[in-house]
């Protein structure tokens, strides 16, 4: 009997993807980044730099989202 990914449960499916990322976290200098992801980095970094003020703290991007989805 042949095996499919695409065959998997949901649980499975999540399972799987978790351990591909656990997978490539442990050599994230093989992950390939792209010149223009680069790029980006280097905007949000100068925009951060710039405007430290800007930055949101984990608790407070937690409640926005939270008070955005919740119904």
């Amino acid at each position: 009997m042949s095996s499919n990914i695409f065959d998997l449960s949901p649980s499975e499916k999540l399972q799987l993807v978790e351990d591909l990322w656990d997978d490539l976290a442990t050599s994230p200098e093989k992950v390939p980044v792209h010149e223009w992801q680069k790029k980006e980095i280097g905007q949000r970094k100068v925009n951060l730099l710039k405007h430290p003020d800007s930055v949101l703290g984990w608790e407070e991007v937690k409640r926005r989202v939270r008070s955005h989805y919740e119904r």
